[in-house]
């Protein structure tokens, strides 16, 4: 093991670049090719990567610092026989670094005739090839301007903006996000106004540097037209990112523009990203006007997912447009927003309901004897063993509050349950079914469902639910996930009974069993609590005489 230096390869002319990320500590194991600083002039950034693997030492640069050609970045201790000399710049046998020529007033452009339609291509951007297209920033239509972006472009370490060389309308755009392009690339046709951009060096149009090394791989390339120019969005304001935390955001998703960053001059660092994802997934981070307006068509609550895909369907075969119900497009957003922003999960398992099923035919018997309306329904009781099930288990009937950080605890036990009408289904609910018997309960039930089915239930028949209930029992399946309704913290699924041989000890005897599905926030409970609630639910089916206990 021997010390090594680590400096500032050549990158081209410019001189003073301010870093503005350290990338790394002190006691941090580094590979070759592992970025360490981020540096960026007015017009590019650029990520310097370490020629030599080894454990960080000293740490000689700092955010703000001003550096140039040679200036030390790090002392390590590296791996291997490396150099007992510290390396000035990266030769071809050290990892060199080609840079980027800046594509500010490319020679690549169109003619400069004063009218007519022109050519915009990719200008020089180094020996570069096959670059990914990662943002088209104009649409046919726009008017742009001389040197206004016209589209990202990205390699493993760097991205780069390219301008355009001539004003005009946009006429056709020949490139889109995904595309990979190379010097010459055609990106768009434009009905020219005015003369073209004057032809000029890159090193009068942008500080970038000049390709100065015919080794590929560790290259801290320069960015022309840097991200600190990223193109504003809807709301108007700016994404600062360096190419590895553009790169990181993409792997996650997440859209720039609605992260803040806390880094130099306002620049998002990958802690914010982070954060923000953290923010997303607890509930705390919405994306702008999410109240008012929910995520429709597959796209992320604050994440920036891929387009929900547009097909002309009719080519495969015959087809019929047919709108989604009322109810179906009302619950369908609240439905999204609540399966993206609550990690689910679902504890399955079975209640035996022999003797229940038994009784609750003796009693409706009894009650088609007397005269009596009421008729009995496995779901009444199973709404009875619920109010029983969060009186001993109290986080289940709770919600967040909307920070994410305390817990209301409701004590009153309002159930709600989903009720299948020709429209949809609905959740009318039972208001303090802990203060109602079975029989009142059913009762209830038997006149808000045909309310439902009517279309005639009124919004506080629907509203104040603290746990909800979700049965396809009449239906039929073994289990599903049923989607928890937020504010709630859990739902529960029945699904069809079944006769299976039981276990008793002794032999195997026939058991009607019931399947269950218990969906819960993660957030509030845990598995251990989620498996208790359900088995404890479980043995309340299994003997309604706990009830009472």
């Amino acid at each position: 093991m021997n010390i090594v230096e680590v400096k500032v390869p050549d990158i081209g002319d410019v001189k003073d670049v301010e870093v503005i990320e350290v990338l790394v500590k002190v006691g941090e194991a580094i590979k070759v090719d592992q970025s360490l600083a981020t540096l960026e002039t007015d017009k590019a950034s650029m990520e310097i990567p370490s020629t030599q693997a080894g454990v960080i030492k000293e740490l000689k640069i700092k955010v703000g610092d001003k550096v140039s050609e040679g200036t030390l970045i790090l002392i390590l201790e590296a791996e291997g026989a490396g150099s007992s000399a510290a390396p000035t710049t990266p030769t071809a046998t050290a990892a060199p670094a080609p840079a980027v020529v800046a594509p500010a007033a490319p020679v690549a452009a169109a003619a400069s005739a004063p009218a007519g339609l022109v050519d915009i291509k990719v200008p020089d951007i180094g020996d570069v090839k096959d670059v990914e297209v990662i943002e088209v920033m104009v649409k046919v239509g726009d008017t742009i301007k001389v040197d206004q972006s016209l589209a990202t472009l990205e390699t493993d370490k760097a991205s780069m903006e390219i301008p355009s060389t001539q004003a005009g309308v946009v006429k056709e755009v020949k490139i889109k996000v995904g595309d990979k392009v190379s010097e010459g690339t055609l990106i768009l046709v434009v009905e020219a106004v005015g003369a073209a951009a004057p032809v000029a060096t890159a090193a009068a149009a942008a500080p970038a540097p000049a390709a100065v090394s015919a080794a590929p791989v560790a290259a801290p390339v320069a960015v022309a037209a840097a991200p600190v120019a990223a193109p504003a969005n809807a709301a108007g304001t700016l994404s600062h990112a360096s190419p590895s935390v553009r790169k990181f955001a993409r792997e996650l998703g997440v859209d720039l523009s609605r992260v803040v960053g806390t880094g130099p001059k306002a620049r998002i660092l990958q802690e914010d990203i982070q954060n923000y994802v953290k923010g997303v997934v607890a509930g705390t981070i919405a994306s702008p006007g999410a109240a008012s307006a929910p995520a429709k068509n597959g796209s992320g609550v604050g994440l920036d997912l891929l387009p929900w895909p547009s097909l002309d369907f009719s080519k495969f075969g015959t087809t019929e447009l047919q709108p989604l119900s009322r109810i179906k497009k009302l619950s369908g957003p609240n439905l999204h927003r609540n399966w993206v922003m609550i990690p689910h999960v679902t504890q399955f398992d079975e209640a035996d309901v022999t003797d229940l099923e038994e009784f609750r035919k003796e009693a409706n018997a009894a009650f088609a004897k007397s005269k009596s309306t009421v008729k009995l329904t496995m779901l009444a009781f199973v709404i009875k063993a619920s109010v029983a099930a969060l009186k001993k288990f109290p986080a289940f009937n709770a919600s967040l509050d909307a920070n994410g950080e305390n817990l209301i605890l409701k004590q009153y036990y309002n159930i709600g349950f989903a009720a299948d009408t020709p429209n949809g289904l609905v959740v009318p609910v039972i208001k303090n079914a802990d203060q109602k018997g079975i029989a009142q309960i059913a009762e209830e039930m038997g006149t808000l469902s045909a309310l439902a089915r009517d279309g005639k239930l009124k919004g506080p028949d629907m509203q104040g639910a603290s746990f909800t209930i979700s049965s396809l029992g009449g239906i039929g399946g073994t289990a599903f996930t049923p989607i928890i309704n937020a504010p709630e913290v859990a739902i529960l699924g029945l699904s069809k009974a079944s006769i299976k041989p039981v276990w008793d000890g002794k032999q195997f005897v026939p058991r009607l069993m019931m399947g269950t599905s218990l969906s819960y926030d993660h957030r509030v409970v845990d598995g251990a609590m989620g498996a208790r609630f359900s088995v404890y639910l479980a043995e309340v089916l299994a003997d309604m005489r706990k009830t009472l206990l």
